[in-house]
């Protein structure tokens, strides 16, 4: 196919704006370097993106945010006590969660599709939150997951629809620098996410089969931010490996196309009758596929894969997880009760890194969110 002159336009506009965000075409895109420098000032212009969509309400939530935000001197860690709490729908929770998952991480927050579940970990002692938990339903093929469970083709969406992808999992200032992303990480094999899933999803359908599946979370993956991860390699429990490294993803994504490009590669594809539609029933997969799609009809082929490979882990909730699934055997479910992960997490990590490095109690809050709001008004 012989492209048009507007077509011609936008898959040159495509190929400025990658180069603009720091990457190199060579014939295919790749990041100028690998270092997490690099990576960061990649993903700045879709941050950006996401907080000037997002930009009044974060400004009028600072308010509400600087009330629970707390400084590094405030904190003892001998006394932090932690509960999870699941983020339901226009609560106080989700106000506080939206604003530090869209400021806080570097990594562009992307919308969620499918089955979703969202945890606040929150301090009681000092009442202020702690960390974040995001899930959503995983992606249906992932080739390093599928091969290390060696799902079988025709079954794989019962299997892959009883696992969650862990998009967002971190712990906030000031806990982050006394390791409380361990906390967080750790938390993924808990008791209580489990118990969760089953009461939200008893009587969950699947949209493409229109079949009930058991609600028993078998499995949770995750990604590394960038390249190799500090969070997630040695995650132990009692001598327990928590998450199990599987290798590395193809560094495929969505991240890299903006918005604004990707709604015109949506009128691109509409005007060749292709079906655009989305949102629910569709899975986490599609905008992946509708890209991919319209960026080979410009002839762009592959320039979904950004190059930015990053390590694949998962969480069994199960101890015989690949024999529940290769063989149907009963599941022998890992046993992991919040309250203990978190006195384990505090004598293991959070004690001993306070002392061996007390800088973490030059946090201050208030500069933080000055920092915070002088951003967003610059947007």
């Amino acid at each position: 196919m012989t492209l048009n002159q507007s077509q011609r336009k936008l898959r040159e506009k495509i190929i400025q704006d990658l180069q603009e965000q720091g990457f190199k075409i060579n014939p295919h895109v790749r990041p100028k370097g690998y270092s997490k420098a690099t990576y960061r000032r990649i993903q700045q212009k879709a941050r950006f993106e996401q907080l000037s969509l997002h930009k009044t309400s974060l400004v009028d939530s600072i308010k509400k945010v600087k009330n629970y935000c707390r400084d590094g001197s405030e904190i003892i860690p001998e006394r932090i006590s932690l509960e999870l709490r699941e983020v339901q729908s226009d609560s106080f929770e989700e106000t506080l969660f939206r604003w530090w998952n869209l400021i806080w991480w570097s990594i562009p927050f992307q919308r969620s599709y499918g089955r979703q579940m969202r945890f606040l970990l929150w301090d009681t002692t000092h009442d202020a939150p702690f960390g974040l938990i995001c899930l959503q339903s995983p992606v249906l093929k992932m080739a390093v997951r599928d091969r290390w469970l060696a799902l079988p083709n025709d079954e794989l969406d019962i299997w892959v629809n009883r696992s969650l992808n862990a998009q967002r999992v971190g712990a906030l200032p000031p806990y982050n620098e006394i390791l409380g992303g361990k906390m967080v990480a750790l938390t993924l094999s808990c008791n209580e996410i489990r118990e969760a899933y089953e009461r939200k999803y008893k009587n969950y359908v699947s949209i493409i089969k229109e079949r009930k599946l058991e609600p028993k979370l078998l499995f949770i993956t995750t990604t590394s931010a960038f390249g190799r991860s500090s969070l997630y390699n040695r995650l132990k429990y009692n001598g327990e490996v928590v998450a199990e490294c599987l290798g590395y993803t193809q560094g495929s994504g969505t991240f890299h196309i903006p918005e604004e490009l990707y709604e015109e590669i949506l009128e691109f594809l509409r005007d060749r009758g292709v079906d655009i539609a989305r949102g629910y029933g569709y899975g986490p997969s599609r905008k992946l596929k509708l890209i991919s799609l319209g960026l080979k009809y410009l002839k762009l082929p592959k320039f979904e894969y950004h190059g930015i490979k990053r390590q694949f882990y998962l969480f069994p909730l199960v101890k015989n997880l690949r024999e529940v699934i290769q063989k149907r055997k009963r599941p022998i479910w890992v046993d992991r009760p919040f309250n203990n992960l978190e006195d384990f997490w505090k004598e293991r990590w959070a004690i001993p890194r306070a002392k061996r490095m007390p800088e973490w109690k030059n946090f201050n809050s208030n500069n933080f969110l000055k920092n915070a709001e002088r951003m967003l008004k610059e947007l």
